[in-house]
Order: structure tokens, then sequence, then C-alpha cells
């Protein structure tokens, strides 16, 4: 067995495309557009080439993960950019074996490496966690309305980076697609069928809900 981590390269475009869109299918609602979104996501100014990356088992791609630029903004209007990565994706035949933690984990070093000092997200807390992100509250990052949804998540790459601060998470405008052209663009992949699955009703959760 090989494992490896390696730089996505404009060949391997295509598969992660197709990996993305089998990874998320039926996953936080019926179909998806996570693939879609990828594609948007390479040609916008907040992504960041060097931590696009891609995991091979055996030579073969089974996970890919991307990062945009993002920013967090304090009460005097001061703003720190920070990382967002998403979609995180693993094929459905490899998942829950822990190499879309190794892959989150490899890029996290990557990051810190770069000089980044916090990555923020949304996503499942169940599977982040334990690679080191914490509630939103507990570094006081809120939304513009103030509120601290259960699933932004934080984690800090420099200790104390974002200590003594009440800050105010800026999703980069690159996460922002036009669903209008999703259909022509979906209909060049493998067509499949849209279902629901009980990890949707877990997503809507989470969705909607908030911290006090």
């Amino acid at each position: 067995m090989t494992l490896t981590i390696e730089n996505e390269r404009p060949e391997d475009f295509r598969i992660v495309k197709e990996l993305i869109k089998r990874a998320f299918w039926n996953v936080n609602f019926p179909g998806c557009n996570e693939h879609y979104l990828a594609h948007h996501l390479r040609t916008q100014k907040d992504f960041v080439p060097e931590l696009d990356f891609v995991l091979k088992f055996n030579g073969q791609i089974i996970a890919s993960i991307m990062y945009t630029k993002s920013r967090l903004v304090d009460e005097n209007g001061n703003e720190k950019t920070v990382l967002t990565f998403g979609p995180l994706g693993v094929l459905p035949e490899y998942q829950r074996r822990g190499y879309g933690k190794r892959l989150l984990e490899y890029s996290l070093e990557k990051a810190t490496e770069l000089g980044y000092e916090a990555v923020v997200i949304f996503g499942n807390p169940e599977n982040y966690v334990s690679s080191g992100f914490k509630s939103c509250k507990k570094y006081n990052v809120s939304l513009d309305n103030g509120e601290y949804p259960v699933p932004l998540l934080v984690n800090e790459l420099k200790e104390s980076a974002l200590s003594g601060k009440k800050w105010t998470y800026k999703e980069s405008a690159a996460y922002a697609i036009d669903p209008k052209g999703f259909a022509d663009f979906d209909k060049d992949f493998t067509q499949m069928e849209k279902g629901w699955l009980p990890g949707q009703e877990l997503f809507y959760i989470y969705s909607n809900s908030r911290l006090r």
C-alpha cells in the first residue's frame, strides 16, 4: 500500500470533480453541487493553489482538499487574513478509514508553514474536532449578525493569534456560485439518482443551530 499527498495538477481537475460529486452526492441534500463549486473556486483570486492537494492510494486519487483565503475583522475594523477549506472529499469506498483526516492534517501543517494563523470553516463538528477545530464561540468569532452558528468552527494554527478580540467572519466571495450555470455544467458528468439519507437531517439541524 502506497499513500502519497501531492499538489493537484491540471490533469487531475476532471478526476477530482468526479470524485467530489461521488463524495457529496445525497450527503447534505438530494444531489450535490460541490463539484461545481470546485470548478468555480480554481478561477477565483482568493483560491490558494499551494494548498490544493490530492491524496493518492496506490497511484489513484481518492481524496482532495481545496483552500481559499477569507477574513476576520475585529471591532476596530482591523482585518486578519485566514483560511477556509472546502470541498474536502473522499471517494465513498474509502470513507471512514482516516484518509480525509490524514489529508486535512497534512494541509494544516502546510498552511502553518506558509504563515497562516487560523482556519475557519462551516462543517460538521463531529468530523473536525479531532483535528483541532473548536467552536467559533471559544474564539469569539461570529457572523455579521452576531450569531455563533454551531457548524462555524475555528482552528488556531498560531497560539493566541485570535485572543483578546471580538471577530466577525467574512467568507470569501469565491464561495458564491451562480446556480443558473449548474445544470449545463453537470450534464457532462455521470448522472446519479437523487435521494434522501438520514445525514441530510443532521445537516439541517446543525445548519440551523446557534450557540448562546
